[in-house]
C-alpha cells in the first residue's frame, strides 16, 4: 500500500464490471489491466510494485503494458500543487485508474476539475517543495539591541507544569531538583496528549494527610498513571490544504507538462519508446480512426456486447462427454 492519499485512485463514475471491459486490449495487456482493476485503492502503482505482485510478469513487460493502458484511457498520473493554511507548498503525483474507457479529452476535463479541491485529507505533512517563482523573501526584522548578558534559558512546559503543582497543593511542592529530575516523565505525558491540568491533577487527586517526599509520590503517581499510547487526548486539527495547480505527468518516467509535452498520459519520449515494441492500434494515442468503435458509450470492439446463445453447442459437448 502507499502512503495516504497516494496509490490507485478511482476516478468515478463508472460502469459495473463486464467482461468486454478490457477487450481492446492485447492479451497481456488486459490481463495486467484486469489485475490492477482488482487492486484496492490506496495500493502503490509503480511497476516495480506491481510486477513484484504479478504472478506472470516481470518490470519491463508489466512498464510496457501500464504504457498501452494509460495510451487507451484507463490510467493517469496527475501532479497536484498543494497549498496549505500556512502557506506551505508541495507537489504531490496522484494515480487515477478508471475501468471505463476514457477519451484524452474526458482526462484533461478531469483534471482542471481537480483545481481548487479541499484535500485537506489527503495531505500529507512534510517539507515543502516551493517553486522558485513563488518564494516570497521575508519582511526584515527590526533589530534588537545588543546585550552583553546571556539569554535567560526559558523551562519547558513540562518543567513548568511541575513547578505549579505547589500552588494547587503546597503537600507536593517540589523542588527544583525533582522538576529537573522528572521533567521526562512529564514531557511523555504531553507527547501522549496530557496537559499541564491533567499533571496537575493526576499529582494532587487524593493525597494523605502529610505528603514527606514530594518527589517521590510525584514519579511514583507519574509513572502508574502514565496515559495509554492509543489514547491521545488531545490532537492537533488537520491543516486546510486545497490543490492550487494541476498538470499531467508521465505514467512511466514521471516528466510533466512543465518541461515536456504529455500525449495521451505519456511524454513524447516514452510514447516514442511505446510505439516501437509494436503497433498501437486501438490505444488512445493514435487518430480517432484507428480507435476502437463505440460500445454503450464506453468505447471498445464492435459487438464486444453482442449475446450469443451456445445453450445447443454445451449440451452437445455435455452428452459428448457422457454427462448428459
Amino acid at each position: 500500500m502507499a502512503k495516504t492519499g497516494y496509490g490507485k485512485r478511482p476516478a468515478g463514475d463508472e460502469d459495473p464490471y463486464a467482461d468486454p471491459d478490457f477487450a481492446h486490449l492485447s492479451p497481456r495487456d488486459r490481463e495486467i489491466a484486469v489485475f490492477v482493476d482488482h487492486l484496492v485503492e490506496g495500493h502503490a502503482m509503480g511497476y516495480k510494485v506491481i510486477a513484484a505482485a504479478h504472478p506472470r510478469y516481470g518490470q519491463q513487460a508489466v512498464r510496457s503494458s501500464l504504457g498501452r493502458i494509460t495510451l487507451a484511457g484507463h490510467l493517469r498520473w496527475i501532479k497536484e500543487h498543494i497549498t496549505v493554511e500556512d502557506n506551505s507548498m508541495r507537489w504531490v503525483t496522484r494515480t487515477y485508474w478508471s475501468r471505463t474507457h476514457r477519451s484524452a479529452e474526458w482526462w484533461e476535463d478531469f483534471a482542471r476539475e481537480r483545481h481548487g479541491k479541499d484535500v485537506t485529507e489527503d495531505h500529507m505533512p512534510g517539507l515543502a517543495r516551493i517553486e522558485d517563482e513563488e518564494i516570497e523573501e521575508p519582511a526584515p526584522e527590526a533589530e534588537e539591541p545588543e546585550s552583553n548578558e546571556p539569554a535567560a534559558e526559558q523551562p519547558s512546559t513540562a518543567y513548568q507544569a511541575l513547578a505549579e503543582v505547589r500552588a494547587v497543593d503546597p503537600r507536593m511542592a517540589l523542588s527544583d531538583s525533582d522538576c529537573r529530575a522528572l521533567e521526562t516523565l512529564a514531557a511523555e505525558w504531553l507527547s501522549l496528549g496530557a496537559t499541564p491540568h491533567d499533571i496537575t491533577k493526576a499529582l494532587t487527586d487524593g493525597l494523605p494527610p502529610a505528603v514527606t517526599n514530594p518527589g517521590g509520590l510525584a514519579r511514583n503517581r507519574l509513572e502508574k498513571k502514565m496515559p495509554p499510547k492509543k489514547a491521545k487526548i488531545r490532537q492537533k486539527a488537520a491543516r486546510r490544504a486545497h490543490v492550487s495547480r494541476v498538470i499531467m505527468a508521465c505514467g512511466l518516467c514521471d516528466a510533466d507538462e512543465r518541461t515536456t509535452k504529455i500525449v495521451s498520459g505519456l511524454c513524447e519520449e516514452c510514447l516514442a519508446e511505446i510505439e516501437a515494441e509494436g503497433p498501437v492500434h486501438g490505444y488512445g494515442a493514435v487518430p480517432e480512426t484507428f480507435l476502437p468503435g463505440p460500445r454503450d458509450g464506453r468505447g471498445g470492439l464492435p459487438g464486444a456486447d453482442e449475446v450469443i446463445d451456445v445453450t445447443d453447442r454445451v449440451d452437445a459437448l455435455r452428452r459428448a462427454a457422457g454427462l448428459l
